[in-house]
């Protein structure tokens, strides 16, 4: 037995673990320090390592991934912290331009390890520019790796691979999980944690096979539990990684189930959904006995917080996809 630890507090252990075994281990952000953060992600860190190395930073997005720029090219591993998803946009420049380049740009001299933490999707009753799914954006700038933590387990072990990454890391947390409890056996030595970049089988099943990444795990967890009650066994793999993908545990299972179905919160129009559906189909198409489905948000801008529940895939649409394939 581990401790029982929320998404939240397992991000916290984390990067105090991070911090402690690398003293040039740097969080900058918006409130980071004596606030301990919008979500308290990194509650009681400023106390315990000092001002120096936990920067409470203006507001001003850009102003703080440049400086992370120059941080990491003088040997630091900063960890910025978005304040929310929406808010990333000002810092979009930066990120895209200087720090998934500076690599290839430098031939290989300059490494750019930095963390860039980012609570991303809707759940919350939220306002505007709070609930964004930006992943698809990253995702597709050569240069970045971009993760995205399910469960506490998985944000324990995640946050500190990243940090100790050489590569710059888009770091996406579900941020209406945060509170989602589990057992973590925070003594496992990080040699020994599951592979940063690599999907995982979170249910076994034999009928068809859901994908899902960050807050839709559990919502695919879900509805795969109600299809057993029915007699359909679904498979749920947690992508984890979405740059890059790893999509060997997709293949594998797609040409036992013939079936997928892609769920995510991000609009459908050219999400991740369309580029597993696109290399499945290139991988498995003799396996398919139905096209890859995908159950994804709206290509609308995010919705009032009112309605957000109608704009969001649940488990009915998650179900309503799964009888559709088996209908082909």
């Amino acid at each position: 037995m581990g401790e029982i630890l929320t998404i939240g507090k397992a991000l916290n252990a984390g990067l105090r673990r991070s911090m402690e075994d690398n003293e040039r281990v740097l969080i900058m952000g918006e409130d980071v320090g004596k606030l301990g953060g919008v979500f308290r992600i990194t509650d009681g860190l400023q106390k315990d390592f000092g001002e120096e190395r936990v920067i409470d930073t203006p507001l001003a997005e850009s102003g703080i991934v440049g400086t992370a720029v120059g941080l990491a090219l003088r040997g630091y591993r900063p960890v910025c912290e978005i304040q929310f998803d929406g808010f990333v946009f000002p810092a979009y420049d930066q990120i895209v331009s200087q720090v998934a380049k500076m690599h290839f740009r430098s031939a290989g001299h300059a490494r750019l390890p930095i963390v860039i933490r980012i609570p991303f999707g809707g759940g919350i009753g939220a306002v505007e520019h709070h609930s964004e799914s930006p992943e698809a954006y990253f995702s597709h700038t050569a240069g970045l790796k971009v993760v995205v933590c399910g469960n506490p387990t998985d944000a324990y072990f995640m946050i500190q691979q990243a940090v100790a990454s050489d590569d710059p890391i888009i770091f996406l947390e579900p941020k209406r999980r945060y509170w989602e409890k589990a057992d973590v056996d925070v003594d496992v030595p990080l040699s020994r944690a599951y592979p940063l970049h690599a999907a995982k089988v979170v249910r076994p099943g034999t009928d068809a096979t859901l994908v899902a990444y960050g807050p839709m795990v559990r919502t695919a967890l879900d509805a795969a539990a109600a299809a057993a009650e029915e007699g359909r066994e679904l498979e749920v793999i947690d992508l984890r990684s979405l740059s890059p993908l790893d999509l060997t545990p997709v293949y594998d299972s797609v040409r036992r189930t013939g079936r997928l179905v892609v769920v995510h919160e991000a609009p459908g129009n050219l999400g991740l959904g369309s580029e597993v559906a696109a290399r499945v189909t290139e991988e498995c198409f003799y396996s398919l006995e139905a096209p890859v489905l995908r159950v994804t948000g709206y290509d609308t801008p995010y919705p009032p917080a009112r309605i957000e529940e109608e704009y969001l895939p649940d488990l009915d649409r998650v179900l309503d996809a799964v009888d559709r394939s088996f209908g082909w």
